[in-house]
Parts: structure tokens; sequence; C-alpha cells
């Protein structure tokens, strides 16, 4: 099984989120990068962005497969992680910790629309099957 780290929301398309003052930071879930593989690129939003909830945002290439990022929440994009540029492979050997993605200062704290660590991993089984 996955680590689904339970202090964390997740979204139905595989983005975590963690809370950490005023800023998200966003991250694909360990669930995302197995079914990847070995991330070879990442494409990233631009800092100071402004994405709504839903919209892609970010792209991340494997030898297998290319997915898009969906923006968890809206918000402003104020970080990205640029040690991802050089170095994708970081979301593969810590996807919750140094893999994060990006950083969002909120519209509004809507966090209420994402899955608890709970629901991720029921919806994760479900899938499975």
């Amino acid at each position: 099984m996955n680590s689904v780290p339970k202090a964390l929301k997740y979204s139905k398309t595989h983005e975590w989120v963690r809370e950490e003052e005023d800023l998200i930071t966003v991250g694909i879930t360990d669930h995302a990068q197995c079914m990847l593989g070995d991330l070879v690129y990442i494409e990233l939003p631009d800092i100071e962005v402004t994405l709504e909830a839903g919209q892609e945002c970010a792209v991340v290439e494997s030898v297998k497969a290319a997915a898009d990022i969906y923006s968890p929440i809206s918000g402003e994009v104020v970080e990205i992680n640029e040690s991802l540029l050089d170095n994708p492979q970081l979301v593969n050997e810590d996807p919750y910790g140094k893999g994060w993605l990006f950083r969002l200062r909120p519209f509004e704290n809507d966090l209420a629309g994402l899955l608890s660590a709970d629901a991720y991993s029921k919806q994760v089984a479900s899938e499975a099957h």
C-alpha cells in the first residue's frame, strides 16, 4: 500500500495539499508517482500566476507517460520547487517532502472540497479494481 499521510488533504486527481501558515504546498501523491514511474521532466507553473481550482498548471513526464497536474485550490503561485527542474526524481524519492511542486497563496481557505487521507485511500483502492 502506498503511503497516505493523515495530516494532508488530497484531490481526486492525485495531488496533495499541506497547509503551512498562510500558504498551501502542493505535490503529487505517492500513488501517482508510483503509477508514473521514474520522472524525467517536470514543468512547473510560473511564479505570480493565478490558478483556479481544477486548472491544469504543471506537467510531469516519466519514461512511461506524461501527466497533467491540476491546482487543487484557487490561489496565486508564490514559489516553485526549482530543485525539481534539475532533479525530477525527487518526486519519486520523497513525494511528500523534497518532491513538493509549488506553493500557493490561497484566495480563500477552500480545502473543504478536498479528500481526507482515508477518503483518498478508498478512492485509490476502488481505482485498482
